[in-house]
Formats: C-alpha cells, structure tokens, sequence
C-alpha cells in the first residue's frame, strides 16, 4: 500500500491556504483534504513493513513542536512543477524528521536519500509551467514571498494511506502518534 507519514494542519492554517490556493492564476490547486506536512514518503509497502514501522513510531519521544510559514516556493528546474508554502526553518521538526528516518531504518524500510525540504504543497503544473504562464505566477508568487501565518502548535503526526485516483489522491489515516508530555 503506498503510505507517508505527515502532519496534519490546523483549521485556520487551511483556511488561509485555501485562499492562496483559490487566488492562484494557474496550476491545478491541491484538495482543502489533502493539505498536510509530508514528514517522509514511505512508498508502497507491505502491511508487514507498516507494522513493524507502526511499533517503532510508537517508541518516539518527540517534544510538541511549534511550526509557521515564510513564503512560497516551487519545485522543478526550469518551468517549475510544484508550487507550495514553505515552511520556517525549525530545528525540531528536521529532528523528528531524522528520528522517524531511523525507525524506518530499524523497522526494515529504506527511505529515499533526497534532502528534507519542509513544505505544503499547493498546487501542481504537470510538466511544468508553460512558458504563457509563466509571468502569471512569477507575479503571485514575487506578491505572496512573504506570506506569513501565525505559528501553530504540533502535538501529533500520522501514518496515512495514500490511493490514487483519477481525480486525486485520496489519503486515509491509519495510525496517529502523539508527541511525549500528551495527553
């Protein structure tokens, strides 16, 4: 099954999202549902490799952590592909990122070797921009650099499941972990 782990983000932070998302010149928008934090990409997977993963995720001791956004960014060389809201730089977040690469690691799961960019993806360009475009977003994009919103607490992440669909992906939680000193 093809599974990530991620953040889920608060309301308001959606919200807001959503109206950058829905001002977009171009690109095809991500679902309100599916706006969240990717913390890894585990691939597809067995229900095997998922438990075990489980298990190991369950032992984290991870202290809440406090996340905000600085602007947008985009992914792609050339025409860019992926536009989305970047996140601060927070070193909490890249050491639970570290952590849940080494449950992986223990639960038999090799995880990609890319460097971790933080970020919520917001909309997507299939190939790439087309070159009419292009000005179009350069001008959102240079209107929105530095998109700011309030910092928000992290109190948990989840495994979720990931279905591809002729529409979009469709993501169903699996298991949730809360971070040490919860409830």
């Amino acid at each position: 099954m093809r599974a990530f782990l991620a953040i889920d983000l608060p309301e308001p932070v959606v919200s807001a999202l959503m109206q950058v998302i829905l001002a977009l010149p171009v690109g095809r928008p991500v679902s309100e549902d599916n706006l969240h934090l990717t913390l890894a990409f585990l691939d597809d997977r067995s229900e095997d490799e998922l438990e075990q993963l489980h298990y190991e995720l369950l032992d984290l001791q991870i202290p809440q952590l406090e996340l905000g956004f600085d602007g947008l960014g985009s992914f792609g060389s050339g025409a860019p592909k992926i536009l989305f809201a970047r996140i601060t730089d927070n070193a909490a977040l890249m050491d639970l990122h570290r952590q849940i690469r080494r449950a992986a690691h223990r639960a038999g799961i090799v995880l990609a070797r890319e460097r971790y960019k933080p970020h919520v993806t917001l909309a997507r360009f299939g190939r790439g921009v087309h070159w009419r475009d292009a000005d179009q977003l350069a001008v959102f994009v240079a209107d929105h650099v530095s998109l700011t919103l309030p910092t928000f607490p992290v109190n948990t992440f989840s495994l979720f499941e990931s279905q591809l669909h002729q529409e979009g992906a469709l993501h169903h939680q699996l298991a949730e972990y809360e971070f040490a000193g919860q409830a």
